[in-house]
């Protein structure tokens, strides 16, 4: 039997990290085997990719730089982890896949829509996720709890709030789009009811 393939989005300080061991333990609960991962990243290989994407320099990175490195790194992801944990039965679960690259590099850098598209149709060949948690908030909010962690912010988190409001729509906007693939959970809410939200979506997702 084929395994899941979840995803979680969400522009920065959305939670996406503090719900996803959640997640992970709720499906283990229902005795299947969940594998945990992210992008960039996810191998070795694509570790190392990361570490170049978000360290910050004094070069600027070209937006078409930026694009083809995560790609690089996603189907190196896709080719070593995921699939074959998919083909083993296992359920992946993943801090940010494709639609972060529609929301980051499309919407925050102004790639067009199409090029990611064609990118990804040529080197995902149909993979994708079957269901996408997106943790949605404000951009003040969201931006206020990255800087009470205090650590040192990365070549993203440095962006200016604008960049994260185009973030924001576009993640908004595919959702809108694919409204049975990826589900809106209201970020700003109380954990307990957070849980609540994400609960009906992975029960729903189960009992398929």
């Amino acid at each position: 039997m084929t395994g899941k393939f979840i995803s979680l989005e969400g522009i920065e300080g959305a939670g996406k990290s503090t719900q996803m061991a959640f997640i992970a333990d709720y499906l283990r609960q229902h005795q299947l085997t969940v594998v945990e991962t992210r992008e960039p990243g996810g191998t070795p290989l694509s570790e190392e990719i990361r570490a170049v994407l978000l360290s910050p320099r004094e070069e600027t990175m070209a937006d078409d730089t930026e694009l083809l490195l995560m790609f690089a790194a996603r189907v190196q992801h896709v080719q070593q982890k995921i699939l074959p944990a998919l083909a083993a039965g296992k359920w992946v679960l993943s801090d940010r896949f494709l639609d972060a690259t529609f929301a980051y590099q499309g919407g925050g850098r102004g790639v067009s829509a199409e090029r990611i598209q064609a990118l990804s149709e040529w080197s995902l060949q149909g993979v994708k996720t079957d269901l996408t948690l997106l943790f949605d908030l404000s951009v003040a909010t969201g931006q206020q709890r990255v800087q009470s962690r205090g650590n040192a912010r990365d070549r993203f988190e440095q962006q200016r709030n604008a960049f994260f409001e185009q973030v924001r729509h576009c993640y908004l906007q595919r959702a809108a789009n694919e409204p049975e693939r990826i589900q809106v959970i209201d970020a700003s809410q109380s954990v307990p009811l957070i849980q609540q939200q994400l609960k009906t979506c992975l029960d729903k997702l189960i009992r398929l």
